[in-house]
């Protein structure tokens, strides 16, 4: 073999000669040199290419001095001299039956082989002698040499066969399989099975599905295995015997099975009558219902690549067989799984479990586990997620996913993957392909740059060698992992492979030679060469076999031409390909090439094939577009169900990408790393309550799609009762009969009122019988959902009476169905006369005109349907108004209807008539309303200035899924040799390409998803010739004027004249003429003419009145004129001079300070009233002052003079703000003003703007509950007086009463509802007046709202009456008493309840009893007074008073210390007055009682309600307040309530009036601390009084 060795073999050692010594390759030569002329006389044994001798016998036969017989050999080699495999010779008969001659024929045959022997023996014989003359010494040299490469021979012998093990890896194979046995009861039977499978594979026996250990049954079961001869023996048969026996075997590259069954039958009459029947063969399960019910499920599950994630289910069979064992089988979307090195099945007898030891994102999808029994089965599923394993570089992409081989031939195989979801933020540059033989660990990169497709053809394999690949991702970040190895892929022509089945062990492949003739064929052409692939990077070639190649096999030489030229160049010169496939590289992109193939042989090289059409080397699959509209619904509270329209351009698409980001934050990330072929999928793993946005990517070889729209954000929540409304379509409607036989209806039907959030993609009909009046149950019709609205429902039961509904689909799900249809009978329609037309629809509605169109009935009566008539009445009329349109039959499907009153709502039908007579009317259509819509476009006829005639339309209600559908007679076309349409954002353009009297007609324009936008056009004949005119002209070589000659106002007033030609060359030139006369370039006119832009320009200064006339450009360029005249006479020219001077006034205007927005008003939405301008050209001297009503406003007004805007906001605006509003701005430069009106309606629309404001700024109307019964309210940010508010209830405004009263409390408006009642329950609504609409805001006061509104009523009511009434200690007791030994203590506090509380008086939680020296009153029921009466150091201690009634108990305590005697100083009075500071009696002046902490206040210290409180509902609002309600006497004391500022270790001690003169150094109070107490509730004045007597006292 000659020429350089090709980059992709400089890898394998075996492939490179240099590791041989020097002294093989020179034998090696010497014997190719000598043995020449011998090769070219023989006949070399090969097959396909593949020399069939070895080095063996080359020694013998070209080393040898003498010349010897070869010795058979059985080895193959390849053109290197590499040991590939086996030589098998095809067996040769003998005699007659292997040469097919006779005795006489064959004697012939032997003489004349005699004769060339002999011949051959004179010419070896001077070949012997001609050696004979070698020298001795070089007869020892070749001898030494030989003995070398023998021995490099068994070297090279031995190596492979330690490649063995590992270069011909297969799964296993069953040689011969376990069949099936049939034996009587206490027989032995054995089942065996060769198996064959590199590595040794591991062989296990099952029964029923449960692996079989001979150790548990000894004695019974015995496994042997011998030189991959498998058995097993069953010893002693029994009944329970009979099973199904499966044997598995396994190894690194796959597992297999066979099956075989044993059933065990029993001699009659040897069954014991005591035992039970034996069931009948196979399934113990025969008569057994068994039911199945999977727990413990499995759910959603995610991992990571690289990591082990088991699934598992628990089974539960009833009834339990112990011998019986189910069917467990484990699918991935919809696939059978079987046990590999990456997935693992157990079975434990009651659970199944699934093991993926390695994950990849390859095995993500839809997990089914399925439990077959012969009763029945079950099934369960659950989605499993794979994520990317984090990469090695920051910012690297995931690696691909689903590495494929196709293709695979004798030297290349084509490499399929998937692009990973995740780029890591950077696009994917492209892939590089990797592939290692098997047996080996060392990986060849097969691409030297990296290529985008998704698909790469890999060459230069070694036939008969088997091999893996893998891929790897890069970005401008790094490079990805590598993907998950594709399945072995074996280098081999793929007849062969069919032919010989598996790999022969120990070499690969068996190769079958048989002896050929002395002379070779010369192949001849190959056949159907085509170019399968063409991207940028590569083309793929394809062709078969030529049929004329004798008897040993071709190769191939490809050639390639570069159009246009003649010059064919051969691809690969070096080395002809064996197999008919055959990738280019390094073609130029955007070239186009032709290709040819010839075949060679040893014969020589045949004739090329046809060449291929021109190719244009590019990527031929382009991208897939963007993905539709994502309609995202809720499913469970954390996953959302997404679907989307399909790309609708995405060849070899394969599949979508779904990613997701919080709402707000555009951080995507992939829901699935491996793609999904649907366009619905479920997004697990979502964060409840958590808003999402959706978009699609589509996937398909070429790369990856740009992303579809954003979906609408959606909160992630449980579907129930929450879901997306409306993303079905609603239920058709009108179902009616168009035609009727003895087993079939047609039934047609209405399009939903509503087709929800995408478009309808078909229908599903459901059907039933009804007999007696009774309807049965539901039948569908339809499997497959239909497009049109028309169905045939077949297989019906004639004279039997249907009822039929109807069902709508979008991609977001099946619609609810159709209310029933009438009822029906199927009986034959024999009427002579047609059925009723049917899909009536109104296009084109305009205020005095519309077009109905219609489709011909099904039913056509005896005779074909010759016309139509259109019926017409008012909506609301009575049915006898019907009139006809037309008084003469239509033949056509379609009408104008003209004469229409505009604001009248029509319906219309059609009848059809044939020569019988006039069919049955269709159903009527919808109400149809003649009026023209705001908005409304008509149909355009343009002709182009290149005479190109086209129908323009343009609609500005266009959504995302708006299409332009274009008809001819109200016919769809298809067809664009007549019209080319094109379509960019709102507008659509269909081209005449050729207008003829071909084209005449009426041609229409309908824009889907919107509301009813449509138009028309009819040509005529006429109106045809008038446009071909009209587009001959634009033909005519003229000038031709952008625009034509026109005038406008520059600065300072000046008057430019100036038009814009198209094109004009370096000669053109222009004449300007005014008033017939020529002007030329002077002070009054100046001229500019710019050939580059086409502009002709004229300007002056002014205009005086002698400038009133015609101005003329004319234009000249070559043959080519034009011109454009200009007319400024009386009213055009007088306003165009007003405007002028008005130019240049304002021009001197804006030399000073000058108003660029006048002063105007906005409302903010705290409602605050904002005045603002803006001044243009302003210095820091400019002063700006501000005016109401010709009143300057004070300076202590807001104002902002920054960055040339002016503001002055009013706050809290009311009518004493109306006015006239005038700002002026002035400084040297001169002054400018700007005026605004507030007043009369001016004020008005401000208020309404204003109330407009709060109304939008309300909160949604609330419920709360109340003590006095229910309340509903709203907040707005800001109340105004003048806002006019309206409560509804039932949608009739309420009648206030003072049980329902209404008001305004800060920002909060209210309604109170008294004493609630079952009346009062319904739809309540405040409405805020505007101006314009108004706005409301609505509660439903009924159900469950009611009812929980009216119980917290209940609860806060009873709730106020027990606080209200319960017993307390209003207050006199302080907190610590300190008082000298004997003297005497008097304390008196206030007590509140109904009923009158009892009163119990406590000394260190021990009750005292009155007596003599604890004196215990309590009179009037509110004055409980406590007295020592001679205290002593034993009364220390802590006391409490608790008092208690029905509504509750409370406490009140304090501490008393007693000290030494200090003398006498008198008796001291305490009392608590209304401040809360305790006083000291009139009897002593100075007090000896040192009190530590003012008495208690109102606020209870140890309160206790026995009231049980309701349960306390869900707060709706804040409630009222928690201080305790005031009794009704307490009340009209509330206005004087006091505070009082204590600290919290003394009181303040105060004498009574009228003692404060006798005393010497008055009390000052001990300085207050910081908390402020309200003393609640006070004494009135007649309590006050009462009490006076009965003071608190010490005395002595």
């Amino acid at each position: 073999m000659s020429g350089s060795i090709p980059f992709y073999q400089k890898h394998h050692r075996h492939y490179d000669r240099d590791y041989r010594s020097r002294e093989t390759k020179s034998a090696i030569s010497q014997y190719q040199q000598s043995s020449s002329s011998r090769y070219s006389a023989q006949s070399s044994s090969t097959s396909k290419g593949i020399r069939a001798a070895t080095f063996t016998s080359l020694d013998e036969v070209g080393l040898s001095p003498l010349t010897k017989r070869a010795k058979p050999t059985y080895l193959a080699m390849d053109k290197e001299n590499q040991i590939i495999g086996y030589v098998v010779p095809i067996f040769r008969g003998s005699q007659e039956f292997a040469s097919g001659l006779s005795d006489t024929e064959e004697a012939r045959a032997k003489e004349s082989a005699a004769y060339l022997a002999r011949r051959d023996l004179f010419t070896s014989g001077v070949e012997m002698e001609r050696m004979e003359h070698k020298s001795r010494r070089s007869i020892m040299r070749e001898s030494a040499e030989r003995i070398s490469l023998n021995k490099r021979i068994h070297d090279n012998e031995e190596y492979h066969k330690r490649l063995n093990e590992d270069s011909l890896m297969h799964p296993p194979e069953f040689v011969i399989k376990p069949r099936s046995h049939t034996v009587w009861e206490k027989q032995c039977v054995r089942l065996h099975c060769t198996i064959t499978g590199w590595p040794e594979p591991r062989v296990v026996w099952y029964k029923n599905n449960v692996s079989i250990d001979p150790m548990a049954h000894p004695g019974k079961y015995k496994i042997e295995s011998s030189y991959n001869v498998h058995s097993l023996e069953i010893n002693r048969c029994d009944f329970d015997d009979t099973a199904q026996y499966r044997v598995s075997a396994m190894n690194s590259n796959g597992e297999l099975s066979a099956f075989a069954s044993v059933v065990v039958k029993r001699f009659k009459g040897e069954v014991d009558e005591f035992l039970p029947a034996p069931r009948p063969h196979p399934c113990l399960e025969y008569g057994v219902t068994f039911e199945t019910h999977i727990v413990e499920k499995f759910g959603v599950s995610f991992g990571r690549e690289g990591e082990t994630l088991s699934l598992g289910c628990s089974v539960i069979i009833y009834p339990s067989l112990q011998r019986f064992q189910p069917e467990i089988e484990w699918y991935r979307d919809d696939k059978l799984l079987v046990p590999s090195k990456w997935i693992q099945m157990h079975w434990s007898g009651d659970r199944a479990t699934l093991t993926l030891t390695h994950l990849n994102k390859e095995d993500e999808g839809l997990y089914t586990l399925r439990v077959t029994t012969k009763s029945s089965y079950e099934t369960h599923s659950a989605y499993v997620f794979v994520r990317d394993t984090d990469a090695e570089v920051a910012g690297a992409p995931g690696a691909p996913l689903d590495v494929c081989c196709q293709d695979a031939n004798k030297d290349y195989v084509i490499v399929t993957w998937k692009q990973p979801a995740v780029d890591g933020g950077n696009s994917i540059l492209g892939y590089f392909v990797d592939r290692c033989e098997i047996g080996t660990t060392h990986w060849i990169q097969c691409n030297d740059t990296p290529v985008k497709f998704a698909r790469f053809p890999v060459t230069g394999l070694v036939e008969g060698r088997s091999y893996i690949f893998r891929v790897r991702a890069v970005n401008k970040s790094g490079m990805s992992h590598p993907s998950r190895v594709s399945e072995p892929a074996v280098a081999m022509d793929p007849a062969d492979r069919a032919r010989k089945g598996a790999s022969a062990p120990w070499t690969g492949q068996i190769i079958v030679t048989e002896e050929e003739p002395v002379e070779g064929v010369v192949p001849g052409k190959p056949r159907d060469l085509l170019v399968t692939e063409a991207t940028k990077n590569y083309v793929v070639l394809s062709w078969k076999p030529p049929g004329e190649k004798g008897h040993e096999g071709v190769m191939y030489y490809v050639e390639k031409c570069v159009s246009g030229t003649d010059s064919w160049q051969r691809v690969n010169t070096d080395i002809p390909v064996k197999s008919p496939r055959f990738a280019l590289f390094d073609l130029a992109e955007g070239k186009s090439y032709s290709f040819r193939v010839r075949c060679c042989n040893s014969a020589g090289v045949g004739e090329p094939s046809e060449p291929t059409e021109a190719t244009v080397v590019g990527d031929k699959l382009d991208i897939p577009s963007a993905p539709g509209r994502v309609v995202p619904t809720r499913n469970t509270d954390t996953s959302v169900v997404v679907s989307w329209e399909a790309s609708r351009e995405a060849k070899e698409l394969v599949g979508y990408y779904i990613e997701t980001s919080v709402a707000g934050k555009n951080v995507w990330e992939p829901c699935n790393n491996k793609p999904v072929k649907a366009t619905r999928f479920i997004c697990h793993g979502l964060t409840t309550g958590e808003k999402y946005v959706f978009h699609v990517r589509a996937v398909n070889a070429a790369g990856i799609s740009e992303c579809s729209q954003e979906s609408e954000a959606i909160e992630v929540k449980a579907a129930i009762g929450g879901g997306i409304p409306h993303a079905s379509p609603a239920p058709p409607y009108g179902i009616t009969v168009l035609e009727c036989v003895r087993d079939a209806m047609v039934l047609s039907w209405r399009q939903p009122t509503f087709i929800g959030g995408a478009d309808i993609v078909g229908y599903f009909v459901d059907y039933r019988e009804v007999i007696g009046g009774v309807p049965g149950k539901w039948h569908e019709a339809n499997i497959k959902a239909i497009s049109e609205r028309a169905y045939r429902v077949s297989e019906l039961k004639e004279n039997m009476f249907y009822q039929f509904q109807v069902r709508a689909a979008n991609m977001a799900g099946v619609g609810i169905p159709s209310l029933p249809s009438e009822t029906f009978k199927c009986e034959e329609w024999t009427i002579a006369v047609p059925g009723p037309p049917h899909d009536l629809q109104v296009l084109e509605v305009r205020k005095d005109s519309l077009v109905l169109i219609w489709k011909p009935p099904v039913y056509q009566g005896r005779d074909e349907v010759n016309g139509y008539y259109v019926d017409i009445k008012e909506a609301e009329a009575d049915f006898e108004t019907w009139r006809g349109v037309n008084e003469k039959a239509t033949s056509k499907k379609y009408m104008k209807i003209k004469d229409l009153k505009e604001g009248v709502t029509y319906v219309f039908r059609v009848r059809a008539q044939n020569k019988a007579g006039v069919g049955k009317a269709s159903e009527p259509t919808e109400p149809v309303l003649a009026e023209t819509k705001p908005g409304t476009m008509e149909l355009a006829v343009e002709v182009d200035d290149n005479g190109v005639i086209s129908l323009n339309f343009e609609c500005k209600d266009l959504i995302a899924d708006s299409k332009f559908i274009w008809s001819k007679n109200y016919q769809e076309f298809t067809d664009s040799t007549h019209l080319t349409v094109e379509t960019k954002g709102n507008k659509s353009k269909a081209t005449f390409n050729a207008p003829s009297e071909d084209d005449l007609g009426v041609y229409s324009c309908v824009v889907t998803h919107t509301d009813g936008a449509s138009a028309s056009y009819t040509l005529t004949e006429e109106g045809l010739k008038e446009l071909l005119q009209l587009s001959h002209d634009r033909k005519f070589p003229i000038i031709p004027l952008k625009s034509e000659l026109a005038v406008e106002l520059l600065e300072k007033g000046r008057v430019r004249f100036w038009l814009q030609a198209e094109k004009m060359s370096p000669n053109g030139k222009v004449d300007y003429v005014f008033n017939d006369n020529m002007i030329n370039q002077g002070e009054k006119y100046k001229m500019n003419f710019d050939k580059n832009t086409g502009i002709i320009e004229m300007f002056m200064e002014s205009l005086g009145k002698e400038d009133e006339g015609t101005f003329t450009f004319q234009l000249q360029d070559g043959k080519a004129t034009n011109q454009s005249s200009l007319v400024l006479i009386g009213d055009v020219f007088k306003k165009l001079q007003k405007e002028s001077e008005f130019q240049r006034k304002e021009w001197h205007r804006k030399q000073g300070p000058h108003f660029v927005e006048y002063l105007g008003y906005e409302v903010t939405p705290e409602c605050i009233v904002r005045l603002k301008c803006k001044v243009g050209n302003i210095k820091k001297d400019t002063v700006a002052l501000w005016y109401k009503d010709g009143r300057e406003i004070k300076a202590n007004e807001k104002l902002d003079f920054s960055e040339g805007t002016l503001t002055l906001e009013i706050a809290q605006i009311s009518k004493k703000d109306a006015g006239v509003y005038e700002v002026i701005v002035k400084d040297d430069r001169g002054k400018d003003k700007s005026t605004l009106n507030l007043t009369d309606q001016g004020f008005k629309d401000l208020m309404n703007q204003v109330f407009s404001v709060i109304a939008n700024s309300s909160t949604q109307l609330k419920i709360q509950s109340t003590e006095q019964g229910i309340r509903l309210y709203t907040f707005v940010n800001y109340y105004n007086d003048e806002l006019h508010v309206t409560w509804h209830h039932k949608d009739a405004a309420i009648t206030f009463t003072d049980r329902i009263t209404s008001g305004v409390v800060g920002e909060q408006l209210w309604l109170q509802i008294s004493e609630p009642t079952d009346k009062d329950k319904g739809k309540y609504a405040i409405e805020f007046f505007d101006g314009k609409g108004g706005l409301r805001r609505t509660a439903e006061l009924s159900g469950q709202a009611y009812d929980d509104a009216y119980a917290e009523f209940q609860r806060l009511k009873a709730a106020a009456i027990a606080e209200r009434n319960r017993a307390r200690v209003a207050g006199g007791l302080p907190d610590v008493v300190t008082i000298q030994e004997g003297k005497s203590l008097n304390l008196t506090c206030n007590i509140w309840g109904d009923p009158v509380p009892e009163v119990t008086w406590l000394k260190n939680e021990r009750e005292l009893v009155s007596d003599d020296h604890y004196i215990l009153k309590f009179a009037s029921g509110k004055f409980a007074s406590f007295t020592i009466t001679t205290v002593n150091t034993s009364d220390s201690g802590k006391y409490c008073i608790l008092v208690k009634n029905k509504y509750g108990t409370e406490s009140g305590d304090f501490t008393l210390n007693v000290t030494d005697n200090m003398g006498d100083l008198g008796v001291v009075s305490y009392l608590a007055d209304a401040e809360g500071n305790v006083v000291i009696g009139p009897t002593t002046s100075v007090p000896t009682a040192l009190l530590s902490k003012p008495p208690t206040p109102v606020k209870s210290k140890h309160p206790t309600s026995t009231t049980p409180a309701p349960p306390t509902p869900a707060p709706t609002a804040p409630l009222s307040p928690t201080s305790p309600i005031p009794t009704p006497e307490e009340k009209t004391k509330k206005k004087e309530k006091k505070k009082v500022t204590r600290r919290k270790d003394s009181i303040i001690l105060k004498l009574p009036a009228g003692e404060m003169e006798s005393v010497d150094a008055p009390t000052s109070p001990v300085t207050p601390g910081q908390d402020t107490i309200p003393i609640v509730p006070a004494l009135s004045n007649t309590e006050a009084e009462a009490s006076a007597e009965e003071l608190p006292k010490v005395e002595e």
